[in-house]
């Protein structure tokens, strides 16, 4: 990929203060090293539009960068993601480090990695009503009135186990560090093709978190749920969840593909934000 062939679309989440001046100065820094094709709204980009560009450059938080991936994956478009957000686990660069390695982009020294999706689809009376791509997870959550709930759960059409609950996540190796850590699930590498399912506030101490094959076929059925009852899709996406409702979760033939910040390995990344493997605050002597 030539310099001059570069074809960028910039997308932005209009409610962060931050971006337009951010973009501006993006635009002047790389209107002479490669072609920008369009600035957009997160939700407001066609798919034509999309096939035609070489990365998308988001600015935003971890938020617009998962946006983004659901928006991009089918068309196979890598995400260069700037942090303008509080986290930036996803958005690997900042504004002064996407400028010292454009040109490595550009020339391709900089590696794209590939993570994989879910694909979840809610069926009521076995007729599908809901469906989408997952980036971090897609957890059931218990709701109003905040009664626990009863979930049971299949792998590959074999019964896995009940869970009375708050509720259940399923996530990516991607969105390990998300609601599944807080939930005290595994970390796993964003590297592997994995899936963790992880109880949230399970009623039984024994229900541990596990880690199944990325091919596996899941299904949740909701026995006994509240009226606020919900299905989330990376915490952006929601829909009602009714009681004998199926939550069918599986691996999405599309990827979500991101450039990476080549100062980073995922390790450091783990470490820096999220504090990972801190040392213990010892007493000076």
């Amino acid at each position: 990929m030539s310099r001059k062939s570069l074809r960028l679309l910039i997308l932005t989440d209009p409610k962060k203060t931050a971006v337009g001046p951010a973009v501006r100065k993006f635009i002047d820094f790389a209107k002479n090293k490669a072609e920008i094709i369009g600035h957009f709204n997160l939700t407001k980009c066609s798919p034509k539009i999309l096939k035609s560009c070489d990365f998308a450059v988001v600015f935003g938080g971890d938020g617009s960068i998962i946006a983004a991936a659901r928006l991009l994956s089918k068309s196979r478009v890598p995400v260069i993601g700037i942090n303008l957000g509080k986290l930036g686990y996803l958005a690997e660069f900042s504004v002064s480090e996407i400028k010292k390695y454009f040109n490595d982009i550009i020339s391709e020294k900089i590696s794209v990695e590939k993570r994989m999706m879910l694909n979840c689809r809610l069926l009521r009376g076995g007729r599908e009503i809901f469906s989408s791509k997952a980036v971090n997870d897609v957890f059931v959550t218990a709701g109003p009135p905040f009664r626990m709930i009863e979930l049971k759960i299949k792998v590959d059409g074999l019964p896995l186990a009940g869970c009375v609950s708050d509720g259940l996540i399923i996530a990516t190796p991607t969105g390990s560090t998300a609601y599944n850590l807080s939930a005290g699930g595994p970390i796993i590498s964003p590297k592997m093709e994995a899936v963790v399912v992880t109880a949230i506030c399970p009623h039984s101490l024994s229900f541990r978190p596990i880690v199944i094959n990325a091919d596996s076929k899941i299904e949740v059925v909701g026995l006994k749920v509240n009226d606020g009852t919900t299905v989330s899709i990376d915490g952006q996406i929601s829909h009602n969840l009714k009681t004998g409702d199926q939550v069918l979760v599986g691996k999405d033939q599309d990827s979500f593909l991101v450039v990476n910040n080549p100062i980073r390995n995922e390790w450091d990344t783990l470490a820096a934000k999220l504090g990972w493997a801190e040392k213990p605050k010892y007493k000076n002597s």
